[in-house]
């Protein structure tokens, strides 16, 4: 089996490893005589699952023990209204940094549920930075200070995040969460869906801060409260079960390699192909995203015109890359390169990319 160059922004590439032991484990788990998916989530074997996911990310991540580590469904997208759900009380003011697409969806959750501020933006240069961390200006009254750590659709993301005292900060991690070493204590509650660095799609992290929690508003649904499901342990409901077991396997594929501070380099090697083909290309591709800001995760970059664009795509796909289309909304080209995308499609595609030019140049 000849394995794609494999790019996507989420859904997103698996380690390989951490699928061949998914697939050896499918029909059966653990001598149980059916699969973790038929089993049910109040089991021992599947409790033990749940249990060692979440004590492996406070391993992993150096999760503090006065934070709860939350699995839970519905996307980043539901953690929009499900933070001033339980935050953006009357008199409170939402604030948010506006970096891009992600960002913005946040602010427009929240504008339905209370006051919301623009503490900070760079919708002027287009989103192709982050904001000046000096920029940042929070309101009187702020409930939490709102970041996305990395926009996937611009390519970029915080290379440090901002200081907020005793306003909470709050993170969508979604597209970098576990990518590099990150100081847990600084955040009030931090978010991710899995399907970009840490398993399929179903699943959602959340690391929150016990304070913050103790007793969230009893004016909204039992399902929508944070402290519903950190008393219960994320078994409230019926959990997304395969998704927290395949989130389980690539936290040890994590662990084994070294953890977050090897990843972070590995993920650095990798990037460093792509943006030096980028960069070295004498203006046949250009960035998009201002060089300070760059992601690790997700590289946009364009070409001259859009039938090269077009050209350069309809070549990769027939070369085995995927996904390499950037965003529907703002065109132009893009490399996700997430954890489990390894250095050898990165270094095909710098290969790939300098042989393009060569020929169409």
């Amino acid at each position: 089996m000849k394995r794609a160059f494999n790019f996507n922004a989420g859904p997103a590439a698996l380690p390989l490893e951490v699928l061949e032991q998914a697939q050896q484990q499918f029909v059966e788990y653990q001598g149980a005589g059916m699969s973790i998916m038929e089993m049910s989530h109040r089991s021992e074997l599947y409790e033990q699952v749940n249990n060692e996911t979440q004590a492996l990310f406070r391993e992993i991540y150096g999760i503090p023990d006065n934070y709860h580590v939350l699995l839970l469904q519905g996307g980043a997208s539901t953690q929009f209204a499900t933070i001033p759900m339980n935050f953006l009380t009357p008199g409170k003011v939402g604030a948010y940094v506006m970096t891009g697409a992600w960002a913005e969806k946040a602010i427009k959750e929240a504008k339905l549920l209370g006051e919301t501020a623009v503490a900070a933006t760079s919708e002027a240069h287009k989103f192709n930075r982050i904001p000046a961390l000096s920029d940042i200006q929070l309101p009187d009254q702020a409930a939490y200070l709102h970041i996305t750590t990395n926009e996937t659709i611009g390519g970029t993301q915080f290379a440090e995040f901002p200081q907020t005292g005793n306003v909470p900060l709050i993170a969508d991690m979604s597209s970098d969460i576990l990518s590099r070493p990150v100081d847990v204590s600084q955040f009030g509650l931090i978010y991710a869906g899995a399907q970009k660095n840490l398993g399929p799609s179903g699943v959602t992290v959340v690391i929150v801060r016990d304070d913050l929690i103790k007793e969230s508003p009893k004016t909204i649904p039992a399902i929508f409260r944070y402290d519903t499901h950190a008393k219960a342990g994320s078994l409230y409901n019926t959990p997304p079960s395969f998704s927290v077991y395949m989130v389980n396997l690539v936290l040890k594929w994590i662990k084994a390699r070294g953890g977050v501070a090897q990843i972070n380099q590995y993920n650095r090697d990798k990037t460093k192909l792509i943006y030096d083909t980028i960069d070295q290309s004498g203006g046949f591709y250009y960035g998009f995203a201002a060089p300070e800001s760059r992601s690790l995760m997700n590289i946009t970059f364009r070409l001259q015109d859009a039938e090269l664009e077009k050209k350069f795509i309809k070549q990769s796909e027939a070369e085995g890359f995927v996904g390499l289309k950037g965003h529907r909304d703002v065109g132009g080209l893009r490399a996700s390169t997430y954890n489990a995308v390894p250095l050898e499609s990165c270094k095909a595609l710098a290969e790939f990319m300098a042989e393009f030019q060569k020929n169409n140049g």
